[in-house]
Order: structure tokens, then sequence, then C-alpha cells
């Protein structure tokens, strides 16, 4: 009996078994709050880096300087205009420069400023200053000319100074350039089992529970005084600092309270740079790893194909 082929088919037989569960928390545009339950953090971990690395968008990638008199370098002008998140609605249509074959062109989308200084003030060049593509009009830099943004600063400029450019912006992930990552943040939180022995804590007083309560800087405990007891106010507000327990032991109650981490539950929080809504952000996420545990498994089955 081969002992891979038994390692495959234990493996995918607990594949079958787990039920991940998602339950949406908080969703708008721009912030997306889940809780991934029925799996481990390896899942849990590869899904966050997924959202990093694999999720794509648009940037812009070249930059060709026309005239330049600012006091910004060439170089440091091109890489702040990287970093401006743009609208990414046509990405689906579009190829990055390794997904396209031989007879296929890469999708480019033009920009370009024209700008000069011709008062006494101080002018500001912001991302409202760029000339979008017409081929490409939904694709336009965040809050492009709203009436309540005031758009990304580019450079400051004085009298005489002018700043004249082309930009192509692409496809590409954050796993080539941070400036393709369409999130701002994206992590998870492991939650908390939190399991308290009542009866250790009726021989303290209202003030020592009060003093163990107070230990969390989250709040995550309150006393209940009509009880004589400590409870739990939100187990997701505590951090796994241990100044709680720390504070038990040293009040003689060591194990009135036992804290360990939950291994199937994990609370996410994605917030995206505007560049793609939050919820497309997290159903790209979970498309990606998806397609990479399908060739994994297609690898694998190929592999053993060969062998035996």
């Amino acid at each position: 009996r081969d002992p891979r082929r038994s390692f495959a088919k234990l493996s995918l037989r607990r594949a079958v078994m787990s039920t991940p569960a998602i339950t949406i928390r908080k969703l708008d545009s721009t912030y997306c709050e889940f809780l991934l339950e029925g799996t481990d953090v390896s899942v849990a971990n590869a899904l966050r880096r997924v959202i990093l690395a694999d999720v794509p968008s648009i940037a812009i990638e070249l930059v060709e300087i026309e005239s330049n008199t600012t006091v910004f370098n060439d170089e440091f002008i091109a890489h702040r205009l990287g970093l401006i998140p743009l609208v990414s609605t046509d990405v689906h249509n579009m190829k990055t420069i390794y997904e396209a074959g031989e007879d296929e062109e890469v999708q480019d989308i033009e920009f370009s400023l024209n700008v000069s200084c011709r008062s006494e003030d101080t002018q500001h060049v912001t991302s409202d200053d760029l000339q979008t593509d017409p081929m490409w009009p939904r694709c336009v830099p965040i809050g492009y000319n709203q009436r309540d943004n005031k758009g990304i600063l580019i450079v400051k400029m004085r009298k005489g100074q002018e700043l004249r450019l082309k930009a192509i912006a692409r496809k590409g992930i954050g796993k080539d350039h941070a400036k393709w990552s369409p999130v701002a943040t994206a992590v998870f939180q492991h939650l908390a089992d939190i399991k308290i022995n009542h009866g250790m804590l009726s021989s303290l007083t209202d003030e020592e529970r009060e003093a163990i309560c107070e230990a969390d800087p989250k709040g995550t405990f309150r006393h209940s005084r009509e009880r004589q007891t400590i409870e739990v106010e939100d187990a997701e507000l505590y951090q796994f600092d241990g100044e709680v327990l720390a504070k038990a032991e040293e009040l003689g109650v060591s194990g009135a309270i036992d804290i360990v981490q939950r291994e199937d539950a994990f609370l996410f929080r994605i917030e995206s740079t505007g560049a793609r809504p939050a919820a497309d952000i997290v159903v790209s996420a979970f498309e990606q790893l998806q397609n990479k545990l399908v060739t994994l498994e297609s690898g694998l089955e190929q592999l053993l194909a060969r062998e035996y």
C-alpha cells in the first residue's frame, strides 16, 4: 500500500468533511469584517496572503517624464504616481504581461499630466490634474474630481516650475509590486475561548474582582456585583496579553480564568485602498485560492500517476 496515496486520500477526506462558514459582520465599499469558522489557521493565513498578493488591480507602471523642474527628481515622482490607487472596475477585462499570449497585446491605459505654476502662491499638483484615457473612462484615480475630495498630492510647485509627463497603467498583482495590492490592511484575529470558575472568584472581595477586570486594558471582562463574580463583556476584545491571568494568580486564584485560542475561528478585517470594493476583493481572493488548490491537486495526481 502506497503511503503517499493514502496521505492524499486522507487529506481529501478531511477537506470534504471540513465545511468552513463565513459570517459577514460589517461591510461597506472600503471595509469588510467577517468571521471565518470551521477551518484551521493554515487556511486563514493562506487567504490573508492571497488577499495581499494575488488579487489583481490596476496601477501606473511606466512613466515618461517630458519636463520636470520641480524639487522632486523623476524617479520620486514616478514612484508617487505608481502608488495612487486607480479604480479597477475593468481589471477583469485586462491581462497582465504574464497572462497575455504571444499574439495578444497587453492593455495599456494612458494618463498624461501637464501643469505649470504661474502664480506667486504654492501650487499643489494632485491626482485630479491627471488626464485620463477616454478609452477607459472608468479607470480614474480614487476620488477623481469629486467635490469633497482634494485629490492625492503628487508634488508642490512654485512660480516658474512645470511638470509634463505621460504614464501607462497596467493590470498587476501585489506579488509583483505593492502598488498593485488592493488593500491597505488585511489581518485576521484569533478568537478567545474563555472559561470562568465562578466558585473560585466568589472567595474574592468586590475590590479584588474589580482589579482583575481592570487588569485587561481592552475591557474584555466586567464585574457583576449582584452575582459576585466576573463575566465576559466581549471575548473578541481580548488580546492574549496575559494581564488578567497574572492578576488572578497574584490574588491567589490561579486557574479561576482559563483562556485559550480557538483553533477553528478567525475574525478578518479587510480595508480596501479604494481600487476595488472590499466585497469584490474577498470574493476574488477565494477564487484565486480555489484555483491554487485545483492546480495543486492536479499536479499531485499527475505526479502520483507518473510514479505508479
